[in-house]
């Protein structure tokens, strides 16, 4: 009997000695293709592996996926507006007039909703080109596959955006990067920040600053990005809509960004002040765009 189970001790310690080796080439595996997909998602050039290579993946391309995608993007818009306002505060200027050139004649119920005009600000910018396989990034490829898209996504998810750009600096990411960066801050903006246009200029040449709000600025991009990766990994491809200013409140196709809404049945339907984010279409799946009702009532 002891020679049984002595035997039997040595079988087993053969098959886990052999499952840790399959684990170890496993491990090694897969971090020789995520180092292929990080080089190939931030070239923009098409990747095609194998099914089993594929399966070292354990996120799969849903609908929540990308909902959670939307919602972090939405997150990065309000977190990002913070040191925007603050740099705006700092340098004197008037947040009212600010708010009101914007988006003019929109009635806020309470003026801490101004905040909403500056999360619009941003979004109307980082947004720009949504539409477009290339997010309106000139040097970009005209086709490209779902599956590179996602791949793309990947390479990029759990890195640092600074570690991304030091890799490759005039990557597609990297001039997504530099071209929303000049678009969101205007020249007049950026004088007034920081007294003068070292950064802009620093940025138009091709580089990436490790300046606090250049790094805040990106952890926004990188969102955005992601986002827009993940829209073209569907097939069909995730379908963005924007809500007009005056347009009548849907709950279907509409977010009050004040959760505090009251909806008075008897009453006329309150109107689009602002579309702070836009909706999206997947299949026939709907996510709400996220706007700030200009005439509703709030609960207090």
């Amino acid at each position: 009997m002891v020679k049984k189970f002595q035997s039997q001790i040595q079988n087993r310690d053969t098959e886990i000695t052999h499952l840790q080796q399959q684990i170890d080439e496993a491990k090694h595996r897969k971090s020789k293709l995520e180092k292929k997909l990080k080089q190939r998602g931030l070239l923009n050039k098409e990747s095609e592996e194998s099914d089993e290579e594929d399966n070292y993946f354990s996120i799969e391309l849903t609908p929540s996926l990308f909902t959670s995608a939307a919602d972090n993007s939405y997150q990065s818009i309000h977190e990002f507006s913070k040191p925007l306002i603050n740099m705006m505060k700092a340098a004197g200027w008037d947040l009212d007039a600010a708010a009101n050139a914007i988006e003019p004649d929109v009635v806020y119920t309470r003026r801490a909703h101004k905040k909403y005009a500056f999360e619009s600000y941003i979004c109307q910018r980082m947004f720009s080109g949504f539409h477009e396989e290339s997010f309106s990034i000139k040097a970009a490829t005209a086709t490209v596959s779902n599956e590179a898209f996602f791949h793309q996504f990947l390479a990029v998810r759990a890195m640092d955006p600074l570690d991304v750009l030091s890799q490759n600096p005039d990557s597609v990411f990297g001039k997504f990067c530099r071209s929303k960066y000049l678009l969101l801050v205007h020249p007049k903006m950026e004088g007034s920040f920081f007294g003068n246009m070292d950064q802009r200029n620093y940025v138009m040449s091709g580089g990436h600053p490790r300046t606090p709000f250049y790094q805040a600025f990106l952890k926004l991009a990188k969102s955005i990005w992601l986002l827009h990766r993940l829209a073209y990994s569907f097939d069909p491809k995730v379908r963005v809509f924007q809500v007009k200013k005056g347009s009548e409140f849907s709950e279907i196709h509409m977010e009050s960004v004040v959760k505090s809404i009251v909806l008075d049945e008897s009453a006329e339907r309150p109107k689009v002040g602002l579309m702070v984010m836009p909706g999206f279409l997947i299949g026939t799946s709907v996510i709400q765009a996220r706007v700030y009702l200009s005439d509703a009532k709030y609960a207090d």
